[in-house]
């Protein structure tokens, strides 16, 4: 009693209003469970044509063939819609989430607290699952927000289920699938189905622009001349300086506690995170890889691995104290990022989602395609999307050869940023007059080195626009910030709100406005430095990407340069999480949206935390020369005005003002990190290996209590208890090779905040030792000088388990002159058939590109070849011819080998690559320049080409099979 009276009124008040709030939002989120909405009989027989199942492009002028009924298709899923009552339901409670007044203010769900509230009901989840089964298909998972059921089977199992037939088309130089017709289900589904997804192909762009493709020459580091020429780019200290990100940095608001998944379509080499944060003087400190389930093998995807290098990297600069996750698809995902995104909201990885990547509002009506339902329960669950506007100004369909070139030269925005649900970041750039050493950057640095920080202050922001520059040729591709007027969507509340209260004129006031802020994205003025293997991303000459610490690839000597809102979305992302952690959101914020547009209708507040950018505009400016604009280009798009426009949003951002202005939470929870260490990181079928799951506090010494919850391929969750340490440790063997993800959910406890952790392990180097395999392969046609793919399906028998590394083997010499292939190993996990994609290149330019890839080789027979390495317009540097096994060799003795720090080999290098230069000077070049440099392209002649592709166990080589199959090349 007396430590009762001990307590003050005003303490027994906030303690009762938290108890009220708890209650309330108990009662809120144990909502009666969803009723059945399929009747009892499902009727096979009586089959209804779902709507928005058939692609716009699969039209017979882009028809190329059947797909073999036996291929395999994973992944593929069913989504399910909400009931208005639902939806309304669902609705209200996001509004109420976001609003301070509510006792649900930042109250976030779990995926299975959405799913009980907004899923579908169990028994009509078994109807379908049991109509699946039936149908030969096996199970994947059943996603944990109770919207969705992922499932695999053959060609054949789909047609005949769906009454369909599955088809290539040729879209753009691309091979897609999608069915002929429009699905069809058991009537009794229709009412209930969304979509059915990744039974076609629909996959989103990347928003980055290289220096090169935009027109401008990549810088290049003068190292053997001693001429200082100086190139003024963007390091993450220009960017933390321009934005008024130290004072935060140098307070330890780094990030920490915080998590940014990163959504990719393509594997990674960790090597070349680890060269940027060594070039940028940082600690290294390696992202997270996690594959999303059932979306094939992890795959290495040109222009894809560039991307998720950059945002990784530049999110990580911005927030090095974050947890960085790559949340990324393999090599049968239909639908990439998309796929990455629906896996991260239903596992809830993540408390910010960066997306890079997007596709116009007009292709999405084409398609019928949206995925606002997962978009929802992310911010249900606490979760922010922020993604890029688009790269290619106002025309954001620009590009896309399946819409109607009139459609591609109108006004469209990009989604998922114009989601209402999302925070669009659109670019600006420097004029070309600040683009140079002087009042906002720090003089040249000293002869052969590289600053770090460059920029003394902000530098003022102009609307992102080269499309001039850009438009100089037919490669060069439109270079401009997106934004505009959406179609689709209505204009939220928050963006009325705001015009309310500053009355500003606005622009769209029935819709949509994108973007919300921007950032510096120009690739010329000035564009930023970032590391990555992804030859696509590299100028002619370029032979290597950052080394030795620098961000100059220490061969060819070239900065690898670009530009596009994908970096302004990472970044924005990484801010993001140094407001989460000085306001102590520990656990997410949602949809920043309402608070960004609170503080900016706020003159005092956006005065202080925002940069106005009011100069330039996102016209098509381009031309007509090459279709890149309408004869009306110049006056389709946005100009940039006082306050908000729908071209840069609020504007920038100084960091420092935002997060001290940005509401706090008011938590009183320690935040938590999950780290997942597996004993064997890849280990072999069999072998025991031990996950071990550790909860810690973000700050502090105490240690988090109570249970979590580890779901394996998204299958259901298993509930476990820490340890008194905050551990648990899970004893796992695996019975066949592949891929395994790994998804803990901390519960909390009353000290501690909730946190995810995952983990990818890779299972192989096992093999079965017995059975065998047969093969069979799909025989394509190409066009001269373009590339094509061919489908293998490898068809286990008596048990075999195993990886399977695949040769190609033809007696035609243009094919061993002028072509290559890539593909990468196939691992079979069970009795039922799977497949693997060989991509043939006919183009010995794009050969010589891409040979250095592990996954890209010769045909049998092939004896080498000669690379030119060539400097930028400057002239100087090498323009030499060498060896290129034996640029490989001196790379790997100067850089490589370094890490071992034996000074012998070290110096054996330079003496190789000496007498290399020497000898390329003496003997000349054997190949012709062409006029961007590089090689003289070769083709492979027109004709038909026998190939024969090999398939071998990776551990027991007498376990092998082949089959034959003909490339046809047609003139161009």
């Amino acid at each position: 009693m007396t430590t009762m009276l001990a307590v003050s009124k005003q303490q027994w008040l906030k303690v009762c209003s938290l108890l009220g709030a708890c209650v309330f939002a108990a009662s809120a989120f144990a909502a009666q469970a969803p009723a059945p909405r399929i009747s009892d009989q499902v009727n096979t027989s009586n089959l209804a044509p779902l709507q928005g199942t058939l692609r716009s492009f699969a039209q017979p002028q882009f028809d190329a063939g059947r797909m073999p009924s036996d291929a395999r298709l994973t992944g593929i899923t069913i989504a399910f819609n909400r009931t208005p009552a639902q939806q309304a339901a669902l609705d209200q409670l996001i509004l109420d989430q976001q609003n301070p007044a509510s006792p649900l203010y930042h109250q976030w769900l779990t995926p299975e607290q959405f799913a009980a509230r907004f899923g579908m009901a169990q028994a009509d989840i078994d109807k379908v699952t049991q109509w699946l089964e039936q149908q030969g298909f096996s199970i994947d998972s059943i996603g944990r927000s109770g919207t969705m059921i992922h499932f695999s089977g053959t060609v054949n199992q789909i047609e005949l289920a769906f009454q369909t037939q599955m088809h290539y088309y040729n879209i753009g130089g691309q091979k897609l699938i999608a069915p002929s017709t429009a699905l069809s289900v058991p009537s009794g589904f229709v009412p209930v189905i969304d979509a059915i997804r990744d039974i076609s192909t629909f996959r989103p762009r990347d928003m980055h622009i290289t220096a090169a493709r935009s027109g401008r020459p990549a810088p290049q580091y003068t190292f053997y001349t001693g001429t200082n020429t100086q190139a003024v780019l963007f390091a993450p200290g220009d960017v933390r300086v321009a934005y008024d990100m130290n004072p935060l940095l140098t307070a330890n608001f780094n990030g920490t506690g915080q998590t940014i998944a990163v959504m990719g379509q393509s594997e990674i080499s960790v090597t070349d995170i680890e060269n940027f944060q060594n070039a940028a003087g940082f600690t290294v400190k390696d992202p997270n890889l996690i594959l999303v389930p059932n979306t094939g093998s992890p795959a290495v995807s040109s222009g894809d691995e560039g991307e998720s290098d950059l945002d990784l990297e530049w999110a990580g600069a911005m927030a090095p104290g974050a947890t960085i996750d790559l949340v990324y698809t393999g090599s049968t995902s239909q639908l990439g990022v998309y796929d990455s995104i629906s896996y991260a909201v239903d596992s809830k990885i993540g408390d910010i989602i960066s997306v890079s990547y997007g596709s116009c509002e007009p292709e999405l009506v084409a398609q019928s395609f949206n995925i606002d339902a997962i978009l929802q329960q992310a911010s249900t669950q606490g979760q922010t999307i922020i993604a890029s506007s688009g790269d290619f100004g106002s025309t954001g369909c620009f590009g896309f050869s399946n819409l109607s070139l009139a459609v591609q030269q109108a006004a469209a925005v990009n989604y998922p940023a114009s989601s209402p649900y999302v925070t669009g970041v659109g670019g600006t750039e420097i004029t070309p007059a600040n683009d140079a050493v002087g009042t906002y950057w720090g003089p040249a640095p000293s002869e052969n080195t590289v600053a770090l920080t460059s920029a003394l202050s902000w530098i003022p922001e102009v609307v992102w626009n080269d499309d001039v520059l850009s438009g100089a040729s037919a490669n060069g591709g439109l270079s401009a910030t997106g934004g505009g007027i959406s179609t689709l969507y209505a204009q939220p509340s928050w963006q009325t709100s705001y015009f309310t209260a500053t009355s500003e004129t606005n622009p769209g006031s029935a819709h949509r406005l994108v973007p919300d802020v921007a950032l510096y994205s120009s690739p010329n003025y000035p564009g930023f430095l970032y590391c990555t293997s992804d030859q696509s991303d590299w100028s002619s000459g370029q032979v290597g990407s950052c080394g030795n610490n620098e961000f100059y690839d220490p061969t060819s000597f070239f900065f690898t340069v670009a530009g596009g809102t994908s970096f302004a979305a990472p970044i924005f992302a990484g801010m993001v999480a140094v407001i989460n952690q000085k306001q102590d959101y520990t656990h997410g914020q949602g949809l920043i949206n309402p608070e960004l547009y609170t503080l900016a209708a706020n003159s005092s507040t956006y005065q202080s935390a925002f940069h106005d950018v009011t100069s330039g505009n996102n016209f098509c400016t381009a031309g007509t020369t090459f279709g890149y604009c309408s004869a009306s280009g110049a006056t389709v798009g946005y100009a940039a005005t006082t306050g908000y426009d729908p071209v840069t949003g609020l504007g920038s951002v100084d960091l420092n003002n935002l997060a001290s202005a940005w509401a706090a939470s008011g938590t009183t929870l320690i935040g938590t990190t999950i780290s997942v260490v597996a004993s064997v990181t890849a280990p072999a079928v069999n072998q025991a290996d031990n996950i071990t799951f550790t909860v810690a506090s973000d700050t502090g010494a105490t240690v988090p209590t109570g249970t979590i919850s580890v779901s394996e391929d998204g299958g259901v969750a298993a509930t476990y208890t820490l340890a008194s340490n905050g551990t648990y440790v899970l004893a796992e063997s695996f019975t066949a090779a592949g891929t395994h993800t790994f998804v803990a959910q901390y519960s909390g406890d009353a000290t501690h905040d909730v946190s995810t952790g995952a983990i990818t392990i890779t299972v192989g180097g096992g093999s079965s030792g017995t059975g065998s395999f047969g093969l069979t392969a799909t025989s394509p046609t190409v066009v001269q000088g373009s590339t094509t793919t061919s489908t293998v399906t490898i068809t286990p028998a008596g048990g075999y388990l195993g990886t399977i590394n695949f040769q190609l083997e033809t007696s035609s010499s243009s094919l061993t002159t002028n072509g290559c292939y890539n593909v990468s190993n196939a691992t079979v996990t069970g009795a039922g058939a799977i497949t693997a994609s060989i991509q043939l290149i006919t183009n010995s330019s794009l050969c010589n590109t891409a040979v250095s890839k592990p996954s890209v080789h010769r045909f049998a027979g092939y004896r080498g070849a000669t690379h030119k390495i060539a400097k930028s317009d400057s002239g100087t540097g090498l323009r030499k011819m060498l060896p290129a096994g034996a640029v490989t060799l001196a790379g790997l003795l100067l850089f490589g080998l370094r890490k071992r720090r034996a000074a012998w080999l070290t110096t054996l290098g330079c003496f190789l690559l000496l007498a290399l230069v020497t000898l390329a000077v003496g003997c000349g070049s054997s190949s012709s320049s062409s006029g961007g440099g590089g090689n003289t392209s070769g083709d492979v002649a027109v004709g038909s080409y026998p190939i024969t592709v090999v398939g071998t166990d990776t551990v027991t080589s007498s376990i092998t099979a082949q089959a034959s199959f003909t490339l046809t090349v047609t003139a161009q």
